[in-house]
This record gives C-alpha cells, sequence and structure tokens, in this order.
C-alpha cells in the first residue's frame, strides 16, 4: 500500500514540474518578446493602460483612429514600441518623466 502512495505522489510531481516547466518556457518567450523588438522595449495593453492612467478601450479607440502603432502576434496579442508610444505622449501633451496629469 504504500508503494502505492508513493508512485502516486511522484507521478503528481513529476505532472507538477512538467507544468512548471511549461510555464516557465512561456514565461521566457513572453520576456524575449517583450523586452525586444528592433533593438526597442514593447509594451503590452496591461502596461500601456498602467502608463497613460487609461482604459483598455481607450487605448483600443487610438488604435482604431490610428493614432497609436501597434503590432500584432501570432498569438493574437497586441505590443508597442516604447519610442513610438513616447512619441504619442508627447504629441498628447505629456511626457514619461512628467506622470499623469
Amino acid at each position: 500500500m504504500d508503494d502505492n502512495k508513493n508512485k502516486s505522489f511522484e507521478d503528481w510531481m513529476r505532472i507538477i514540474l512538467g507544468r512548471f516547466d511549461k510555464i516557465d518556457k512561456t514565461l521566457g518567450q513572453m520576456n524575449k518578446l517583450k523586452d525586444c523588438f528592433e533593438g526597442d522595449a514593447l509594451l503590452d495593453n496591461h502596461d500601456l493602460c498602467k502608463l497613460l492612467g487609461v482604459t483598455k478601450r481607450t487605448i483600443a479607440r487610438y488604435r482604431q483612429k490610428k493614432l497609436l502603432p501597434f503590432y500584432t502576434y501570432n498569438n493574437g496579442r497586441v505590443y508597442y514600441k516604447a519610442s513610438e508610444v513616447e512619441q504619442f505622449m508627447q504629441k498628447k501633451g505629456k511626457t514619461q518623466t512628467g506622470g499623469a496629469s
């Protein structure tokens, strides 16, 4: 009976560790994508909402009106180049170091 418990525990540990490895790999891929695009840092919608102090819907409107360049990838996620976001903020009268007003 103890052998069955040990085997079951070991099986569950393998499953859990396998999932941790999968999560780690996915996060690593996301960080590579997010960290660099043509030498520029990338921001996602969540980052941009926090930076600009607006909702996801407002950012969608900026995209729709072609006010803010964006990039989509196979996973369907939308990203923005940090340098283009900075230009957008300057046009809108905000500076990166000035904070939200």
